[in-house]
């Protein structure tokens, strides 16, 4: 079982922050308003925070800042897809770090929260304390096709081909694209069908051994296969398909930490390697029994005592 050091930390502050661009944000405070600060980036684009994301951090020792991303859980406007970029994620982290009066903070974040991270750490390398990425994703076009494309398919053979039966036949050699096209689309059923099969297939990967799917649809499920469509669609944003390897001078004197399954189907084991590869100086914890899922051990117990360790180095600064 993991550990259950920190699973009972209370809520201290939940307030809106008006990040601009019409949109707002659900922040949450928890911990020591006097600690070190860290900021947890939850995955997606298109997943959200809960009480769970608070259970890495002593909240003797930290002061956990963690927020709804744009379109996504209780941040408003709801699935808006107008000015939500991988840049637009990292502006608002500045100006809620300004906001907050936070000097620096320590980085933690897993799946698209480690390309969000990253991104940040190499536009912000002074406010950027440490770096602990897990589930490692690197949004090239490969790291896509791998999960919606040809890859992943070939761990869950049955799965896949019911995602894949969603879409036309003729239009099965672009699957995001097809499925993007439905979820911006006018038949609202039709989109909130499309989202369920994309969130099925991608939800159905996170563990080693993966429980029954919830029947119904969840809103997760629709920020979730919304979002990411909107995000792989359009590239990420940045014009250079190794954008985060190509920039990572930046974070050549910010300390790193990275942890990955080694059965992680969802992101592959493979992008961790060649952040490591590119990042000499960055430690790479592969773990052996881990999945994507962080909560299950030995993942999370390996998280927690690396934040543990972290809270006890920069304590003494």
């Amino acid at each position: 079982m993991p550990k259950n050091n920190y699973k009972h930390t209370p809520l201290n502050q939940s307030f809106y922050f008006k990040a601009g661009d019409g949109h707002e944000l659900n922040v949450e405070l928890c911990g020591n308003p006097h600690g070190i600060p860290v900021v947890f980036l939850h995955g997606g684009p298109g997943s959200c925070i809960n009480e769970k994301c608070r259970w890495f951090f002593d909240p003797k020792k930290y002061y956990i800042v963690l927020f709804d991303q744009r379109g996504t859980g209780k941040s408003k406007p709801f699935l808006s897809l107008e000015n939500n970029t991988t840049f637009s994620n990292a502006g608002d982290m500045e100006s809620l770090r300004i906001h907050l009066g936070i000097k620096k903070w320590i980085i933690f974040g897993g799946s698209y929260g480690s390309t969000l991270g990253l991104l940040y750490a190499t536009l912000h390398p002074q406010q950027t304390i440490h770096l602990v990425l897990r589930g490692i994703f690197l949004g090239r076009k490969e790291d896509v096709d791998w999960l919606f494309q040809e890859g992943a398919g070939n761990f869950y053979p049955e799965e896949f081909n019911k995602f894949r039966s969603f879409i036309q036949p003729d239009r099965q050699n672009d699957l995001v694209n097809a499925y993007y096209e439905i979820m911006t689309g006018k038949n609202e059923a039709k989109k909130k069908e499309a989202c369920k099969h994309w969130s099925d297939w991608e939800n159905g990967l996170l563990r080693i051994k993966n429980g029954p799917l919830n029947p119904e649809i969840q809103l997760t499920d629709l920020s979730g296969a919304l979002l990411e469509a909107h995000y792989f669609v359009n590239k990420m944003f940045w014009n250079d398909n190794n954008f985060l390897i190509n920039h990572v001078n930046g974070l050549a004197n910010i300390p790193i930490d990275i942890f990955h399954g080694r059965f992680d189907i969802d992101c592959r084991l493979k992008g961790a390697y060649d952040l490591k590869i590119a990042c000499p100086h960055a430690d790479l914890h592969i773990v052996q029994e881990g999945s994507h899922y962080p909560y299950d051990s030995p993942m999370f117990d390996l998280l927690v005592d690396k934040m543990d360790e972290l809270a006890d180095r920069y304590a003494k600064n």
